[in-house]
């Protein structure tokens, strides 16, 4: 059984940074994707960046890219996600997952996080 906590969400203005933390109860980290998504109220769960099993070729939502920076670091069974320049629409819950498959969906993270709140205040 995979365990995902994840940590680092709060309270920031427009334009501040977060940098968010998911800590994995699994040796073999390395082989999964790791994703992070969120859910903003009233909302679908949404694809935010997800990086490889070796840490390269991370891809990202659009709105997203140039501000967020996913990496991990395998040794510490860690998973970062930068966010930079935050805007209000980057308001949301923030969850961590694991997979085997490099995507976008939802469906295909097997693993997750309980989630942590993010909100920027105008």
């Amino acid at each position: 059984q995979v365990q995902l906590v994840e940590s680092g969400g709060g309270l920031v203005q427009a334009g501040d940074s977060l940098r968010l933390s998911c800590a994995a109860s699994i040796r073999t980290l390395s082989s999964r994707v790791m994703g992070w998504f969120r859910q903003a109220p009233g909302k679908e769960r949404e694809f935010v960046a997800a990086i490889n099993r070796s840490g390269g070729s991370p891809w990202y939502l659009d709105s997203v890219k140039g501000r967020f920076t996913i990496s991990r670091d395998n040794a510490k069974n860690t998973v970062y996600l930068q966010m930079n320049s935050l805007k209000p629409e980057d308001t949301a819950v923030y969850y961590c997952a694991a997979g085997i498959m490099s995507t976008y969906s939802v469906n295909d993270y097997n693993y997750w996080g309980q989630g942590t709140q993010v909100t920027v205040s105008s």
